[in-house]
């Protein structure tokens, strides 16, 4: 029986996991690019291990992407499962309790870079699979599509996808790189905002200048970058960018009174952040400012001196990353486009202003009256005991909607993280409570779609 072979093997799912969070898979830093290959082996060989068949690397412009498949029966429906190897930077490495990639187990999580986003959760689609071969055998055909770019941008997957729509042709594609509410409460979330994500650099005297010979009588890059970031936000939490919101779908108050139910707590959320007020949109509440309401944020920011000591230096030029977050039906490209032009329009005379885009993503919504959606929420139903509430996601994974631009099937946003994993972040972890639950709850939705698509 399956459930059998998943407690007998519950050490080793567990140990191989831990062995591929050891591996440095940081597709961001280009001295990490061996690493990141030695992941992408890694997976391969589990794939094959298995019983996947076809288990094999693609080489792109990037890093490569992972392939297997166990084609059953052509009558059967097709699910593409879909994750990444790739992580985050560890930066600042000084902020871990334990190094980031020396896995470590505290209080029933498992500590490191990648825990949950998107190493633990991708691999419970392997040893969820290994265990239906086993034993019970796989009611649907199954392809696996792991890739290495997806933190930076997935830049070459979109190619890779539209070179090979009949190797990855499909039903449904599954994607666990998403949270729930709580081990309490399941939930399944039916969007994701999407993204667009640039760099700005302001440039003031072609050279670093003594702040005491030159202050007060020239233009500082950091004080006018700061004061044009500050300016992008009114006192409402509005985005001030003329047609920012000009494409957004505002949901119904039937909608918004559907996500409301999703259990809130405003005070164990100030605690667990360790704030002592949230702020943001007027005339939303939180988890609609985070889920369905766009958003900008600076990501990073930099001039200047800022080593050890002092230096009375007036810089040359200050830099900041700043992300928005983009809601149905807002595009990356003009969103940056709007971004770019008043950028450039509020910089005051004395300093000259370029904009570098990064990557984006579109925003994505899956109907959840599907029969995709429901296979998923039977799954969750029946390992846990209970319906899981549909969610939007604030979070963005860019290529669901080139999926379906490209494959013309939808995704389905099974994921099992929670709000304290800390993803991109140090100290991030991932509950052994929700892999080895994620493992037990996957093969529910092979079992549920084969049947609802009879």
């Amino acid at each position: 029986m399956l459930i059998d072979y998943l407690d007998q093997n519950r050490q080793r799912f567990l140990d191989e996991l831990l062995d591929l969070l050891r591996i440095p898979s940081v597709s961001a830093d280009s001295k990490f690019k061996d690493d990141v290959r030695h992941a992408a082996e890694f997976v391969r060989e589990k794939l094959d291990a298995a019983g996947l068949d076809d288990a094999q690397l693609f080489e792109t412009a990037g890093h490569p992407i992972v392939f297997a498949q166990k084609m059953v029966d052509p009558a059967l429906p097709t699910v593409l499962v879909y994750g990444h190897y790739d992580v985050q930077p560890a930066d600042p490495y000084e902020l871990w309790k334990t190094p980031p990639f020396e896995p470590t187990i505290r209080n029933e999580r498992i500590y490191a870079r990648g825990a949950c986003d998107d190493k633990g959760q991708f691999y419970m689609h392997i040893k969820a699979l290994e265990a239906m071969l086993a034993t019970d055998g796989l009611p649907c055909n199954v392809k696996v599509m792991i890739e290495g770019e997806e933190e930076v941008g997935s830049d070459h997957l979109g190619t890779f996808v539209a070179q090979n729509r009949e190797l990855l042709k499909a039903d449904v594609i599954l994607i666990s790189d998403t949270s729930i509410i709580s081990n309490e409460t399941p939930s399944l979330e039916a969007g994701l905002r999407g993204l667009s994500y640039v760099e700005v650099e302001v440039n003031g005297p072609n050279r670093d200048l003594h702040s005491g010979v030159y202050g007060g009588g020239v233009a500082n890059p950091i004080n006018v970058l700061t004061q044009m970031i500050a300016s992008l936000h009114d006192e409402q939490g509005r985005i001030t960018i003329p047609g920012f919101y000009d494409q957004v779908v505002d949901l119904t108050d039937a909608e918004r009174a559907e996500l409301a139910k999703a259990p809130f707590d405003l005070t164990e959320y100030e605690r667990d952040l360790g704030i002592d007020a949230v702020m943001g949109e007027a005339g939303y509440s939180t988890n609609e400012r985070t889920s369905i309401r766009p958003t900008l944020d600076v990501n990073g920011i930099w001039g200047g001196y800022t080593g050890e000591g002092a230096k009375t230096v007036l810089p040359a030029k200050a830099s900041a990353k700043i992300s928005m977050r983009l809601v149905p039906n807002q595009t990356p490209d003009e969103i940056t486009e709007l971004f770019t032009k008043h950028f450039g329009s509020i910089a005051p005379a004395g300093v000259t202003v370029e904009v570098r885009p990064h990557h984006g993503g579109l925003p994505y919504v899956t109907p959840t009256d599907s029969v995709e959606f429901e296979a998923a929420s039977r799954a969750f139903e029946d390992a846990w005991g209970k319906k899981p509430i549909p969610t939007r996601g604030g979070g963005s994974i860019p290529i669901v909607a080139l999926f379906e631009q490209e494959l013309g099937v939808k995704s389905i946003l099974m994921g099992f993280g929670l709000d304290i994993d800390a993803l991109h972040s140090p100290n991030e972890s991932y509950g052994l409570f929700n892999f080895y639950k994620g493992i037990e709850t996957i093969p529910y939705f092979y079992k549920n779609y084969a049947e609802l698509k009879k």
